[in-house]
């Protein structure tokens, strides 16, 4: 018994030693990385941020900046003058969205283009819809009339062309009568029109 509960006492005294002086100091230096090339995203300079969030992602693989790397490579395949849609997705299908709050809605809707672009219809409406949601959680009394409604009628532009008009009418007529004062709602009576026909 005695021996068991030494081994047990060593164990635990590793699993300590290694996250105060191994897991711990590689997420701070993983997240300074990150946050250099997140500033770089942020000027679009996207040839530069691509390289770093790649060091971060090779370097910190098993860190959770590391883990955001993959989805901010995407991006910036992305974002390039000359999209490479795939290369986006293969980057942030590596992207373990099991803490997906720590992205913006921004990104999300972005997370939706590169599925659509790939033909991925179904997860680009749900990453629309996510994107919506999300931007509506940091809005002014549950309202976002920027990204929400912009997401949305991707959403919505996408269930059209699957066939699925009354999905997308829905979606067109929760823009009108929610987003009232949002750019978006002054042309959505066309889309209504067309998804009624």
């Amino acid at each position: 018994a005695i021996i068991a509960t030494v081994a047990v006492l060593v164990v635990v005294a590793a699993f300590f030693l290694y996250r105060t002086y191994v897991s711990e100091p590689r997420e701070a230096e993983a997240s300074t990385e990150l946050a250099k090339a997140q500033k770089l995203f942020q000027m679009q300079q996207f040839d530069q941020a691509l390289k770093g969030f790649q060091k971060v992602q090779s370097d910190y693989s098993s860190t959770d900046a590391g883990n955001l790397a993959n989805l901010y490579v995407g991006l910036c395949y992305a974002h390039q003058e000359k999209p490479n849609w795939t290369k986006a997705l293969e980057y942030v299908q590596k992207f373990s969205t099991s803490n997906d709050q720590i992205i913006s809605p921004a990104s999300q809707m972005a997370l939706g283009d590169i599925y659509a672009n790939n033909n991925q219809n179904d997860k680009a409406v749900e990453s629309f819809k996510k994107a919506a949601d999300m931007a509506n959680a940091k809005g002014f009394e549950g309202i976002n009339l920027s990204v929400a409604p912009l997401a949305l009628r991707k959403a919505g532009i996408i269930l059209e062309s699957q066939g699925k008009k009354a999905d997308a009418l829905k979606i067109y007529q929760e823009i009108k009568s929610k987003y009232v004062n949002s750019p978006m709602s002054q042309d959505i009576d066309k889309y209504i029109e067309r998804a009624s026909n």
